[in-house]
């Protein structure tokens, strides 16, 4: 304890809290707070509640981080003070005290670091997360299975919504594909990382000699669409199936054709859905995340478009982005970031937050880089 260079501690403290200050625009999100607090307490504001929800939802998000960015300069200061007063009158307990403040004020400014690189165009939105099952049979499907979980296990350890749009089952194990929604401000911005393949060894649970499998899947994330968005949909570019709603092993959830396929043949962007109740609802949902994901295409192309102006056309960073290792050791590793985490079970479980946050900063510089190579 007597070994820690508790100025040097807070002086790191102070610079990251500057730097944060300067990319927060700490004006701008005040104004943000104040117009969505007026919109809350207009007397018509609960006439819809879905609408109502996300914008308390979004006013709660922001009103956390403008307390905090305002709050923890003070918080520096009283650290720094309790350390000053521990020392002079030794007291050994409330340097511990100190020591503990300190690195809980670390975690925290880290965490603060991160949503402060979340400030792309659709970051603030809700998250429409597919997983897709690739090669490897059924260990491929029980691994896209594995997938989904492992999203919503890290959603619900959120406290966030997650709906279950979709999900197409495999002839034997696992999946071919799931949809879900996850309703949470930032949803977009933090799982945006998470595109691309992720690839998984272990011994085969499928394999009667009990060899190792390597086994592929693809994770796709998109913004959810909002009403203020623009997405023009020819009606004529639409090819919509409708067919029976089927659950694992074929069984029948209903008896109604009310599942919902609908291909935009220009683009070849096909979206089903089947859990909800009619063919309506489902046709609803699905109309939803077409427009997600076209408004999604749309900013790829944007952007690779840009890339070719400049001359400089390179790979998407979310393809081959994570491998999953079970045997011969115990291993999770980012291959863009280089982070690790010992532990797969408890990724599998939703503890992503240390493998996201990597990413997050891996992205914003790269993004730095391609500026200045600009």
């Amino acid at each position: 304890m007597a070994s820690t260079d508790y100025a040097s501690e807070i002086a790191n403290l102070r610079q990251t809290y500057k730097a944060i200050l300067d990319v927060s625009d700490l004006d701008n999100l005040r104004d943000e707070v104040a117009e969505l607090t007026e919109q809350a307490s207009s007397p018509t504001f609960w006439d819809d509640p879905d609408s109502a929800q996300k914008t308390s939802a979004k006013l709660s998000h922001k009103q956390g981080t403008l307390e905090k960015l305002e709050k923890f300069g003070q918080r520096i200061d009283d650290a720094e003070l309790l350390v000053e007063m521990s020392q002079d009158e030794a007291d050994a307990d409330s340097l511990e005290e100190a020591d503990r403040d300190i690195k809980k004020l670390h975690d925290q400014l880290a965490e603060l670091e991160i949503s402060t690189l979340l400030n792309h165009e659709y970051d603030e939105r809700s998250a429409v997360v597919t997983v897709r099952s690739g090669a490897g049979g059924d260990d491929a499907t029980d691994w896209a299975q594995m997938l989904t979980r492992m999203y919503i296990r890290w959603a619900e350890n959120r406290g966030y919504n997650v709906q279950e749009l979709d999900t197409s089952y495999a002839e034997g194990a696992g999946i071919k594909s799931a949809t879900i929604q996850i309703n949470a401000p930032y949803a977009y911005g933090t799982l945006s990382v998470e595109a691309g393949t992720h690839r998984l060894v272990r011994i085969s649970p499928f394999d009667n000699q009990g060899r190792r499998q390597t086994s592929f899947a693809a994770v796709e994330v998109v913004p959810l669409i909002e009403s203020t968005d623009h997405v023009d949909i020819d009606e004529n570019d639409l090819r919509i199936d409708v067919y029976r709603s089927s659950g694992p092993g074929g069984q029948s959830v209903n008896t109604t054709d009310s599942a919902v396929r609908i291909t935009h043949v220009p683009t070849g962007v096909v979206v089903s859905m089947q859990n909800e109740k009619s063919q309506i609802q489902n046709r609803e949902a699905a109309m939803r995340v077409l427009q997600s994901r076209l408004l999604d295409l749309k900013r790829k192309e944007e952007a690779a478009q840009k890339k070719e102006l400049a001359g400089d056309i390179k790979a998407s960073w979310g393809d081959q982005m994570r491998s999953y290792v079970t045997h011969p050791y115990q291993m999770v590793k980012d291959l863009r970031t280089g982070y690790e985490v010992n532990n797969p079970s408890g990724v599998f479980d939703g503890d992503l937050d240390g493998l996201i946050e990597a990413g997050i900063r891996w992205r914003k510089e790269q993004e730095m880089a391609e500026e200045a190579e600009a």
